[in-house]
């Protein structure tokens, strides 16, 4: 068999962290694999997805992944049509399409019921954007952890990943506050949110807790520095490459490749002992 060694990537999002570093641990195993990447960025569009899917066809790679934060069901379906082996980045699991992902769901439940532990009762969330599957999932994650503590959940507000996205999210709740901790669904609004929080003249964590999600370099850096749930974004990029070497090596499509989450815990909680809210 004659091949090209070179893996097509298509992906959205670069910029933002997750895809970024996701797109940096692809590299890094191929090179180590001697296989060079042949990059598509595209937008939200189905029609560009499948475009480029076909524009990588026909340079020939070996095989392709797939970045698809967005609703990814199309985009599925694509890779299964795409004619070479893929890979999609994709918490859902359709069958006949290798996936890699982080459990979002479980990464939620470990920011909540860290929260929950400590002694929290109302834990506010700004989610992300509904059009990712990623934000979906942590939402419920967040919902249900509150469920079986028999709490109703409080106030959610959504955002677009971005600190201006947090920083106005908070600034609202901050309008009826009805919350003792605040769980940002990443951690650039969550350092809006530490913002929006120091501008009101509230201390975290003395008056309220807050946690992030995905453990960027910069959180540990925070004022003060962030609780979060980290991803192993690097490592998600490894595996991806690994289950699509196996495939172009004539192997059967492996099972999903599913990574646990991890929670790191930092000076941004600590149980409600002076709380602002009297009475939450």
């Amino acid at each position: 068999m004659r091949r090209s060694h070179t893996i097509g990537v298509v992906t959205t999002g670069l910029s933002f962290y997750g895809p970024s570093q996701i797109l940096v641990g692809i590299e890094r195993a191929a090179r180590e694999h001697g296989y060079s990447l042949l990059l598509a960025t595209v937008h939200e569009d189905p029609d560009e997805v499948e475009e480029a899917i076909n524009t990588l066809r026909e340079r020939r790679v070996d095989g392709i992944i797939i970045v698809a934060p967005h609703n990814s069901e199309e985009e599925a379906q694509l890779a299964q049509e795409a004619g070479v082996p893929p890979v999609v980045f994709l918490s859902a699991q359709p069958p006949g399409v290798p996936t890699v992902s982080v459990d979002q769901y479980a990464g939620a439940r470990l920011a909540t019921e860290h929260l929950l532990d400590l002694g929290h009762r109302r834990i506010a969330l700004i989610t992300g954007p509904q059009d990712w599957l990623e934000a979906r999932e942590r939402l419920q994650g967040w919902r249900e952890a509150l469920a079986e503590a028999g709490l109703p959940p409080p106030a959610v507000l959504q955002g677009d990943w971005s600190a201006a996205s947090g920083y106005e999210a908070a600034r609202q709740l901050l309008e009826q506050p009805d919350f003792t901790a605040i769980f940002a669904a990443n951690d650039q609004m969550a350092l809006g949110v530490l913002r929006a929080l120091h501008e009101r003249g509230l201390r975290v964590p003395d008056d309220v807790s807050v946690v992030g999600f995905d453990d960027i370099p910069e959180s540990a850096y925070f004022h003060p520095p962030l609780t979060t749930v980290r991803q192993d974004f690097e490592e998600l990029g490894r595996q991806a490459v690994e289950q699509l070497l196996e495939m172009i090596e004539g192997e059967e499509p492996p099972p999903p490749a599913v990574l646990p989450p991890e929670l790191i815990v930092r000076e941004s909680t600590a149980p409600p002992e002076n709380l602002y809210f009297q009475g939450l």
